[in-house]
């Protein structure tokens, strides 16, 4: 008489465990297999955790947002002329060419030396922070406050008087010609407030650099 073998309660049909059937279906089906490891080429391969898109994305816009402030400075120190301001859109905005050595409404301008410090700073931060990049809206955050930061340190490094003493080049009041009501900022400025406010967003959103969502903890039910 044939004894029965019981089988393993952890081992399906042909000897495979459950556990590794589990992750092969898991696997198929795109899910993650647990909390640490989320759907993409990094967890799966190992593979470094940036993405070319996302890299691409991010020294495109960096690019592009650069080019556009140099070249909106270079037509406002020719058109322009300082204290002739160009009224436009019933005088929501003033093109008013000024130069400054400090940051808005001029504070630190007795320390311009320490603004290019700063933009290098947070260049290197922008660096240490794509080494995990997968997302492209976070790429378009980055490589705009990455664009503001290089726009402004140009101006910094190759302007007048000096190098890591140049004057930015600002061009845009906003309700009054000479930044009675707001300080007078570029392309530049532009490009960093939108990257910042977009970065606040993202993490407010929960998304995450490397493309993954943050979970929301299930509120708690009263009793």
């Amino acid at each position: 008489m044939r004894t029965v073998r019981q089988r393993h309660p952890g081992r399906a049909a042909g000897g495979v465990p459950l556990r590794d059937t589990v992750r092969v279906l898991q696997a198929t089906g795109g899910a993650a297999l647990n909390v640490d490891e989320a759907p993409g080429e990094a967890a799966v391969s190992g593979r470094p955790g940036f993405t070319r898109t996302a890299v691409s994305v991010l020294a495109g816009t960096a690019v592009a947002a650069t080019v556009l402030d140099q070249v909106v400075k270079h037509l406002s120190t020719e058109h322009l002329t300082e204290g002739e301001p160009v009224r436009i859109l019933g005088g929501l905005i003033y093109l008013s060419l000024m130069r400054n050595s400090g940051a808005a409404f001029s504070m630190g301008s007795g320390y311009t030396w320490v603004f290019p410090l700063i933009t290098v700073a947070v260049i290197g931060w922008i660096g240490w922070m794509t080494r995990r990049l997968r997302s492209v809206p976070w790429a378009i955050a980055l490589g705009l406050v990455l664009g503001g930061a290089l726009g402004n340190l140009i101006d910094r490094l190759f302007r007048a008087p000096g190098p890591m003493r140049g004057h930015v080049v600002d061009m845009i009041s906003v309700f009054a010609p000479y930044a009675e009501k707001f300080p007078v900022f570029n392309i530049a400025d532009s490009c960093l407030t939108v990257g910042v406010a977009l970065a606040v967003l993202l993490e407010l959103a929960g998304r995450q650099r490397d493309g993954t969502r943050t979970a929301r903890k299930p509120a708690q039910e009263t009793s």
